[in-house]
C-alpha cells in the first residue's frame, strides 16, 4: 500500500459501520457514483405464497432483530456496541434480551453487512 494511503486507510479501519455507511453515501454524492455492485433483475414472483418475499426484497429500510446469540455472546456484545454505538452495559443487556431490535431503518445493503458480522459472530439476526 503506498504511504500516503496509511493513514487514511488507518482512520476509515477505526469508523463504525454507521460512520462507514455515511462516508460511503457523502463520496457517492460528491463524486456521482455508486459503491452498489450490480443486481440482476429478479425473475417475476411465482403466484401463490411466495408474494410476500417479493414484498420483502423492494423495502427501502430494515430493522435488524438479534434472535439467537449463540455461544461468542462477547463477539455478539462487541458487533452490538459497535453498531449501535453503545456502552458495554447497554450492549449486554440488549444481547441478553435477545430476540430484541438492534438497529432501526437500516438501508438494505448496510443491514446486509450487519447480519453477515452477527453470522460470522455465530449469532442468528432476521431482517424486518
Amino acid at each position: 500500500m503506498p504511504e500516503k494511503f496509511e493513514s487514511l486507510v488507518e482512520e476509515i479501519s477505526e469508523m463504525s459501520v454507521t460512520d462507514l455507511a455515511e462516508l460511503v453515501e457523502i463520496l457517492e454524492d460528491k463524486f456521482g457514483v455508486s459503491a452498489q455492485a450490480p443486481v440482476a433483475v429478479p425473475a417475476a414472483a411465482p403466484a401463490g405464497g411466495e408474494e410476500q418475499g417479493g414484498e420483502e426484497e423492494q423495502k427501502g429500510s430494515y430493522d435488524i432483530e438479534l434472535s439467537e446469540v449463540g455461544e461468542n455472546k462477547i463477539d455478539v456484545i462487541k458487533i452490538v456496541r459497535d453498531i449501535a454505538e453503545m456502552g458495554l452495559k447497554d450492549a449486554k443487556a440488549m444481547v441478553d434480551d435477545a430476540p430484541k431490535v438492534v438497529l432501526d431503518d437500516v438501508d438494505r445493503e448496510q443491514a446486509e453487512e450487519i447480519k453477515e458480522k452477527f453470522e460470522e459472530a455465530g449469532a442468528s439476526v432476521n431482517l424486518k
